[in-house]
Formats: structure tokens, sequence, C-alpha cells
């Protein structure tokens, strides 16, 4: 039975948690590519680990992050790929999957996103099932205003929450603004697969990525500024709970 803690105003955050908890060597890290749109961290057993990097630009010299700063969002990011690649390669994957085949959304009555994952909204579309979806940095027709999101948690019975939430510091924000009733399904490739994530409000399930050992196409088509769509397709995609 996994830990789950419901009074979490004084929690710390994930990555501050599990940077206590394993540290962070640079010892590990082979290599640390970075593109527009992902960082890629390649430790030396072969392990890959990305994160989307929203904007914020990575510098890929290691010897940059001897010294992690959780205040600095490039330090999170690189620290958020290294410990998808720390953490992800384990065996309890129960399952592969996509999130729209796994869970049965018809039987929420308020579904909320947050991180736009258009390829699941169109699928919400084809199902005529109704869904409020939040991501402030793009612009979509799909989208709701940021000032409704704290509204819209409280009422959620569901919510698919991007990974990223972790590195950019709006993770706690969010889960804590859900009902006790409400289940979070964590997406997205920069998702750290790690039991400690379960111990926040709420967490359900975890719906991430791994890759093969030393698969330099994910390091190229992430120096080469590709997306998630661009490497997916080399990876696995992971159910954890």
């Amino acid at each position: 039975v996994k830990d789950r803690y419901y009074d979490q105003k004084n929690m710390t955050e994930p990555l501050e948690l599990l940077l206590k908890k394993y540290g962070f060597k640079t010892g590990n890290i082979k290599k640390i590519v970075a593109g527009i749109k992902y960082t890629a961290v390649l430790l030396t057993n072969g392990n890959i680990g990305v994160c989307a990097n929203l904007g914020n630009k990575i510098d890929p010299q290691i010897d940059k992050y001897v010294n992690i700063d959780l205040h600095n969002f490039s330090h999170r990011i690189v620290l958020n790929a290294y410990f998808t690649a720390f953490l992800n390669y384990h065996e309890n994957y129960n399952e592969n999957g996509d999130i729209f085949e796994k869970i049965d959304f018809r039987k929420y009555k308020q579904i909320v996103m947050i991180g736009l994952f258009k390829p699941i909204v169109k699928k919400f579309q084809e199902k005529n099932i109704s869904l409020t979806v939040f991501d402030h940095r793009k612009s979509d027709s799909s989208i709701t205003s940021n000032s409704e999101q704290k509204q819209h948690l409280q009422k959620a019975d569901a919510v698919i929450l991007t990974a990223t939430s972790i590195f950019n510091l709006t993770f706690l924000d969010i889960v804590n603004n859900t009902q006790q009733n409400c289940e979070i399904f964590m997406l997205g490739p920069s998702s750290i697969m790690t039991t400690e994530i379960f111990q926040y409000r709420n967490i359900k399930m975890i719906f991430g990525s791994t890759f093969r050992k030393f698969d330099d196409r994910i390091l190229e088509i992430i120096r080469n500024d590709g997306g998630t769509r661009d490497f997916l397709k080399y990876g696995e995609k992971r159910i954890f709970r």
C-alpha cells in the first residue's frame, strides 16, 4: 500500500524530495543534450531521461551542474531529466499503453487537463467527453483562461496533469487545490516514475516513457530541436501505479 499524505500544506516539492533521498552526481552523467524543445540526460549506464524545456535555455556542459540550484529552472530541467533516467528503468511496470486505452474517462463528471496534450484532446472530442484545458504557454481554441484554473480544480474528479508541473514549481499548488475524491493522472515523457510521487495528494497513475539504453536516435532528435512526437516513437509508453 502506498503512503498517501492528505495534509499536504508543508510537503516538500518533488525535486527537492528526490534530491534529498537519491542525491545528484554529475559523475553518473555521460552526456547532456539540449535542443529548443527538450533536454536529454544520458547516464554512464546507458539510461536516458528527458524533460521539456518550455522556453528555458539549457547549457549542456555537465560541470555547470556540480552545485545544483533548485531555484534555477535550467538546473531543475536537468535534474528532472536526470531523475527520469535514474529512476524510470525499473521492473515495476505492470503494463504499457496509452492513457486513453487504460482509463474510461466517461465515468468522470468534471475533467481538467493541465498542459495541452493535443492528441488526447482530439480523442476526448471524438468520444464527445467534455474536458477543461489549461495551458499558460500555448494559445489554442480548446484552452480556458488561467484565472479559472483554481475553481475548476476544486470541482474536478479527474485531472490529467503534465509532468512538467514538477520542474516549473506548479505541481504542489495544483494537487493541493483538488478535492479528496479527485484522481490525478500524471502524463508525459518528463514523468518521473517512482513511488515517492504517490505520496502527493490524489496522484493515481503515472504515464511516462523509457528508451533503449544508449539510443543515439533520441539524443540526435532532441539535439536537432525535435519534440515529443519525433522521439516517442522510439520509446516505450509505460504505466506506473
